[in-house]
């Protein structure tokens, strides 16, 4: 039996830290009847914020999916984390969804994580609901929130509802469609309230927003245009025909507004949700790729009858076992079926099937196109991979992982302990893809790669608690790289030809730093040999020889960035040369160039966003330039001042510390990854010793 799909919504709701979220999410639960008692993220009982680190810190670590229904409609909701250190939960929840509810808050407006979270939204295309919360709040100020989405994140936002009244005097919304009030009581109680008409202070305001409204929405429909200008408004069927169009072509966002905690307002945006996001059938459908990751030309349509492609997007252990969280685009699934996994090779058989609920679940027997589920059983499955029918085999867009910029070295205090670390791990790494780990093969020590220093602190934390490991933590580490900043043409020759077969091979290359306009990652290699000095057969090795080798640069050890190899000319021997013997020659040339080609140290520059009250600005401001920060913006916000700065990350430890004095508490700061930058000479001489002192104590 197929389901309806134009009745399901699958949402993610996204915001900056503290916005307001997963109060959301709860309030929608609670008005849906799926809880009845609901809980509060600062009483570290929310719903969705299950895990030990979430409920005490009172944030989303990681995002949860939760199934509920309005309006015989079906939501899939995911809660997504707000923290910049967890973006990537946030990056791979938007690919699989096909709208979104941005959260801002009412005081704080536009915040920093809420730009990086519409950047991806963006991205990935999704069309998106605003809800602007917490108008309840002191300092909130709806329509100034409404001009910062305009200016900051440059899109379009169509006003559907106003506060009627604002902090403690606020009372409901009137609604700009119907030219309704909507005002609740002061029970809390979501359901107890009455619709009225427009307070008298409010009439004019109501006109000018709704002409603005119906002149933008009526641009979506050449028929409504028309009838608008001859002077006939529109019936309210097909403003919400031409507003639902124009916010699945992206071209505005539906805005609303209240206060979730208040419980008011949220009803409107669970109907905004059913009227104007899309269903799976109306986004585009995914791009289908061969197994060399080339496009096909086919799509994954969202239709039941069509063989089966669904998406890997998160990987969660629990006391059952391994959930592989997954969104069906096309065909369907039942238990026990065997799906291909296109990235392994390998077949997979499928356990059970559940539909998730926070962290209870409840039992299906089959899912089909528009789902998303959770399969139990799976084990090789990673995220972003695609499982498909394995008579059909196609692949979808892989999704791509920012690399890690900061490392610890973690030991187990003992031999028990270090037995439990590598199970841990192993489950850890395959949960979240910006967490690396990789063994130090001299030290013997394990070391954890990730985003910032919250992430790994807080995978320490999930070690100990989740896993029972105890751990010694070492100093975080930053992911300094190298790179050539000359071009140096060079010539090798590798000689073995004492008994035995020998080794002959020979190679005249160019060694350069990668144009800027290459499309290449961080490594480019061309062969220009001509007549065949140096046989086809043998480029790969010269190409591979060289590659590995960049995984050690020749100043401290670090990873290569942009360099590239042409090969140019060469010789070979008909018996002595092999592929291995040319291997050889490429890193031993390696080794004789980069030296003479101006290696030089790069650190990764973080965007840094300082928020200070006005009387702490100048201290932060010459903090920031003490940890050899450029300061790149300041602005005035009803609450504080906003800075916006580029630092080093090697400067940035413990900066959440120094901020907290210096503001008495009330300073926040969030920062990413921005790019890699050539190190200061004193910096990078510092480094070079401690990295030559380091190899010469393990040598002893």
């Amino acid at each position: 039996m197929a389901a309806d799909l134009s009745k399901y919504r699958n949402i993610g709701i996204f915001a900056h830290v503290d916005a307001g979220k997963t109060t959301t999410t709860e309030r929608i639960l609670k008005l849906t009847g799926k809880i009845h008692k609901t809980g509060e993220v600062h009483d570290g009982e929310a719903t969705t914020d299950f895990m030990d680190q979430e409920q005490e810190r009172g944030i989303t670590i990681q995002s949860a999916a939760t199934t509920c229904f309005w309006d015989d409609h079906r939501f899939n909701i995911i809660d997504t984390p707000g923290h910049v250190d967890f973006t990537i939960e946030v990056y791979r929840s938007l690919k699989v969804l096909d709208g979104g509810v941005g959260v801002f808050c009412g005081s704080g407006g536009v915040e920093p994580q809420s730009e990086t979270n519409w950047r991806y939204a963006n991205d990935s295309k999704v069309a998106r609901v605003i809800f602007v919360n917490k108008l309840d709040r002191l300092g909130a100020d709806f329509y100034r929130v409404v001009d910062q989405i305009k200016e900051v994140l440059a899109a379009k936002p169509l006003v559907l509802t106003l506060p009627i009244g604002i902090e403690d005097d606020f009372v409901g919304v009137v609604d700009l469609l119907t030219r309704k009030a909507w005002v609740w009581d002061e029970s809390g109680d979501p359901e107890k309230y009455e619709i009225q008409d427009v307070p008298a202070d409010m009439v004019d305001k109501v006109e000018e927003y709704r002409n603005e409204m119906i002149e933008m929405a009526v641009e979506q429909d050449d028929d409504a245009l028309e009838q608008y200008l001859e002077g006939n408004e529109p019936d309210i069927d097909t403003l919400k025909m031409c507003i639902r169009k124009g916010t699945i072509a992206l071209d505005f966002f539906p805005t609303l507004c209240g206060s979730a905690f208040k419980n008011k307002g949220v009803q409107n945006v669970l109907n905004a949700v059913v009227d104007y996001l899309p269903s799976p059938t109306e986004v585009p459908a995914q791009p289908e790729m061969d197994l060399e990751g080339n496009e096909t030309g086919e799509f994954a349509e969202v239709d039941p009858g069509q063989p089966l492609r669904a998406l890997a997007f998160k990987i969660m252990d629990d006391q059952y076992g391994s959930l592989t969280f997954t969104r069906i685009y096309s065909g369907t699934v039942k238990k026990g079926d065997t799906l291909l996994n296109t990235f392994t090779g390998k077949t997979e058989r499928v356990g059970r099937l559940v539909e998730m609920h926070a962290d209870s679940r409840e039992d299906l027997d089959f899912a089909q196109a528009g789902d998303i589920i959770a399969l139990v059983g799976l084990k090789n499955v990673q995220t972003g991979h695609t499982l498909c029918d394995p008579k059909d085999a196609a692949t979808l867009e892989p999704m791509r992982f920012p690399d890690p910029v900061i490392s610890i070295a973690v030991e187990p205090i003992d031999k028990a302990n270090a037995e439990k670390l590598g199970v841990a791990i192993g489950k850890m790494v395959k949960e979240d893809p910006s967490f690396h780990v990789e063994t130090d093969q001299d030290s013997g020590e394990t070391i954890l790669k990730g985003m910032g220093e919250l992430h790994l602190d807080i995978k320490v934390d999930i070690l100990k608690r989740t896993h029972g490991v105890e751990v010694t933590v070492g100093a975080p580490q930053v992911a300094y790289r190298e790179t050539i900043t000359q071009r140096i043409d060079d010539s090798y020759t590798h000689k073995k030809q004492s008994g035995g077969s020998g080794q002959f091979a020979k190679i005249d290359y160019i060694i350069e730093p990668l144009p800027e306009d290459s499309e290449a990652d961080n490594f480019e290699f061309e062969s220009k040999v001509v007549g065949g000095n140096v046989p086809r057969e043998y480029w790969p090795a010269v190409q591979k020889g060289f590659r590995l080798s960049m995984e050690k640069g020749v100043l401290a050890g670090f990873p290569m960035l942009n360099v590239k190899v042409t090969l140019y000319d060469g010789g070979f021997h008909a018996v002595d040369s092999s592929a291995v013997a040319f291997e050889i020659a490429a890193k031993a040339a390696y080794r004789q160039t980069i030296p003479k080609a101006g290696a030089q140290l790069l650190e990764p520059i973080m965007k840094v966003d300082v928020f200070t009250p006005e009387d702490n600005v100048g201290d932060v401001i010459g903090d920031l330039n003490r940890c050899r920060g450029i300061i790149t913006s300041q602005d005035t916000t009803p609450t504080g001042i906003r800075v916006k700065a580029e630092a080093p990350l090697a400067d940035m430890f413990g900066y959440i510390g120094d901020l907290r004095t210096m503001t008495s508490g009330r300073g926040q700061f969030s920062m990413e990854f921005e790019r890699y930058s050539p190190c200061p000479k004193n910096v990078s001489e510092e480094i070079i010793a401690k990295a030559e002192a380091e190899r010469l104590a393990k040598q002893k």
